[in-house]
């Protein structure tokens, strides 16, 4: 494989959400024992889940498939109310790991939706995230995938923006003003939490410096997509790897740079395999913003 030089951006990886709720399965397993139930993969990353898994946790689409009395993990994501009730049923006793801002998101749409506000959630139809904000209050999703299409209220309607935590910045933007252009009364609630939109920003320093983008991390990880096709709206060619033995040497050929980064889920771990497997003399972190933001533990875990 051909030697180039490699920028590492900064910040990447795991962000304080992550963290926790990691953490938290961890921390779980040590005082109750295996199994423990996580419904829904604690963060979207195939290493992430496997390592847990090895260690005795146990991951689960749905609160039905988990016996009578356990204990469980709700994913960093979130979960819609009905879980929670399903939970009770089943006397499971719940950890809640949603990151602290999803939970923000939820909260608001709890609040906005007593006062009476019309909400529109701008997100990615059927990610778990979303699922469990729509199930806080009643509400409309606009899906930047998909066409444009609004909700047939009055226009002076009082409408709340909120958004998943996720999403590009730019195509976040362009949802938000098409909202606006209808609707006027509206209150913008920005919940691009700062992993997204810092990463985000890393990724564009890289373009300018770079032939070619590396984005470790997992296909179904919202925000790692998001890196990707950012690099790419910026006229650099990125691809979306879970670690080395992804790799093409056709993608290297005649290519100077390379630009490595990964999303809000991915372990530093895959990103030193894919450094060391490229062989470069040359592996230069970009300037970037340093992030100190840190989430505590439940009461029980503390």
């Amino acid at each position: 494989m051909k030697t180039v030089k490699i920028y590492l951006g900064v910040p990447r990886g795991f962000c304080a959400g992550v963290d926790r709720a990691i953490d938290m399965v961890d921390l779980a397993l040590e005082r109750f024992g295996p199994p423990v139930y996580v419904k829904h993969q604690i963060v979207h990353n195939p290493y992430v889940v496997r390592s847990l898994e090895d260690k005795g946790a146990v991951t689960v689409e749905d609160v039905t498939d988990i016996p009578e009395g356990a204990n469980v993990v709700f994913s960093a994501h979130g979960s819609p109310p009905d879980d929670f009730r399903k939970a009770a049923s089943k006397n499971l006793n719940v950890i809640d790991a949603t990151c602290p801002l999803v939970t923000k998101v939820h909260n608001e749409a709890l609040k906005y939706s007593r006062e009476g506000h019309r909400i529109i959630l701008v997100g990615h139809r059927g990610h778990q995230e979303v699922k469990g904000t729509m199930g806080q209050a009643p509400m409309a999703l606009l899906d930047d995938r998909e066409d444009l299409d609004l909700p047939d209220w009055d226009g002076s309607a009082e409408v709340v923006v909120l958004t998943q935590t996720t999403l590009s910045v730019e195509d976040t933007r362009r949802s938000v003003e098409a909202v606006r252009e209808r609707f006027s009364n509206l209150i913008l609630r920005n919940d691009l939490c700062y992993a997204t939109t810092n990463r985000q920003a890393a990724v564009k320093d890289l373009c300018e410096l770079v032939d070619l983008i590396l984005v470790i991390g997992a296909q179904n990880s919202s925000n790692c997509m998001r890196l990707r096709e950012v690099a790419e709206s910026n006229g650099v060619t990125a691809y979306l790897i879970n670690g080395p033995e992804e790799l093409d040497a056709a993608w290297l050929e005649g290519i100077d740079s390379v630009g490595i980064t990964s999303g809000a889920s991915t372990p530093e771990r895959l990103v030193q395999e894919v450094i060391d497997s490229l062989q470069s003399d040359e592996v230069i972190p970009i300037e970037g913003i340093e992030e100190d933001v840190r989430f505590v533990l439940p009461r029980e875990f503390r």
